[in-house]
């Protein structure tokens, strides 16, 4: 594999680690800044609406430059953001730096997902496009662990320094070790908009939201219910998350070589199986040794979806796949929304901690109809074309 990704995997660490690492800090944030915590809750809102909102204009305005400049720009937006973080003497410009940071996910993973893929032997893009969202597992396993604990120690401001620091590295590392890539001659903006109104993207980008979604409808609500479900004390919850980051980190991985390999068989079992272990997991949280095995391997069959979804849209979108890529990322995002918000509904209705589980299999279930609704598609596409 080419040097390029591991920049590229360095970019999606910090941008992971930036995303997550808030939920370990808000005590802090709020008694530093003098607000409550639902307050500061907002810093992890916004964050993912940037990323929803910002992805498809951030591509749009990169459209005129090289591949490798627009992810210039794009961490050292990223980099700007944590910077204000850092320094903010305010709720408000807290937000509005974590808002800043946000723009530059979609798009980052979106173009950096094109830029992965056109790097390596076609029969090797999912592999290389996992390789870079590997930089983003392990962000979970390590980068937020390691983030919630300098701020818990030094202070938050210093956690989003040290962020904005890998944010410096992985411009470094585009900068020196991405090749210019200019875009294809002969595609508009207007090629760009066209594939997404493709019915076979918009079913891809529909699996990636229901599919995805699946796992944070669990995952959002691990806290309770490990503690009041399980039984197991609050101190526990971080060590369950590394089991759910590792999970990622080895789906995540695994997802990226059977992908290359038979896309859309890879998407029915990962989809499949991550629907029968969120519909066990309302059984199996009633187990503290059942619980972790269980959120490990909602971890892994989650993220062993991620890297055929975003291939499967490259594909679909090709010629014109750097738009439609970003809008995925986005996609995810929305599913992490709204399950979470579907997960809530639940709870709030009375039916248990668990029951989110139930949300989850449902979303996952969902996706797996949307995926085989695509395939049958496909096929009789083929016939026409053939006749």
């Amino acid at each position: 594999m080419p040097l390029a990704l591991v920049a590229l995997a360095i970019g999606a660490f910090g941008i992971g680690t930036t995303e997550f690492v808030i939920t370990g800090l808000l005590p802090q944030v709020a008694s530093d800044l003098g607000v409550s915590i639902p307050t500061v809750g907002l810093l992890v809102t916004g964050y993912a609406l940037g990323v929803v909102v910002g992805a498809p204009p951030m591509t749009v305005l990169g459209t005129a430059m090289s591949r490798k400049r627009v992810l210039m720009l794009l961490m050292g937006l990223f980099i700007a953001g944590n910077l204000l973080s850092a320094l903010a003497p305010g709720f408000g410009v807290m937000l509005a730096g974590r808002v800043i940071a946000s723009l530059a996910h979609g798009a980052f993973f979106g173009i950096g997902s094109v830029v992965a893929a056109e790097l390596v032997a076609p029969h090797r893009r999912a592999a290389a496009i996992a390789l870079m969202f590997t930089g983003l597992t392990v962000a979970n396993v390590v980068g937020v662990p390691l983030g919630t604990l300098i701020g818990q120690v030094a202070g938050w401001r210093t956690t989003f320094a040290v962020v904005a620091g890998l944010g410096a590295v992985g411009l470094i590392g585009v900068a020196a070790l991405v090749p210019e890539m200019p875009r294809p001659e002969g595609v508009r903006l207007r090629h760009e908009v066209a594939a997404l109104r493709d019915v076979q993207v918009l079913l891809a980008m529909g699996m990636t939201v229901l599919g995805f979604g699946g796992v944070f409808a669990a995952i959002t609500y691990i806290a309770p219910m490990m503690t009041r479900v399980a039984g197991y004390p609050e101190g526990a919850v971080t060590w369950l998350l590394v089991l759910f980051g590792l999970g990622m980190v080895a789906g995540n991985l695994v997802g990226g070589r059977f992908a290359d390999r038979a896309l859309m068989p890879m998407l029915y079992v990962s989809l499949g199986a991550l629907a029968v272990v969120l519909a066990a997991f309302t059984l199996t949280a009633h187990s503290k040794i059942l619980a972790a095995v269980t959120v490990t391997l909602v971890g892994a069959l989650g993220f062993a979806t991620v890297p055929p979804l975003q291939k499967r849209v490259l594909d679909l979108a090709h010629g014109a796949p750097t738009l439609a890529s970003a809008v995925n990322i986005g996609a995810f995002n929305l599913g992490n929304a709204l399950s979470s918000w579907l997960g809530g509904l639940v709870i709030a209705a009375g039916l248990g901690y668990t029951a989110p589980n139930w949300v989850g299999a449902l979303l996952t279930a969902s996706a797996l109809v949307l995926a085989v609704l695509s395939a049958a598609l496909e096929r009789r596409s083929a016939v026409v074309a053939a006749v």
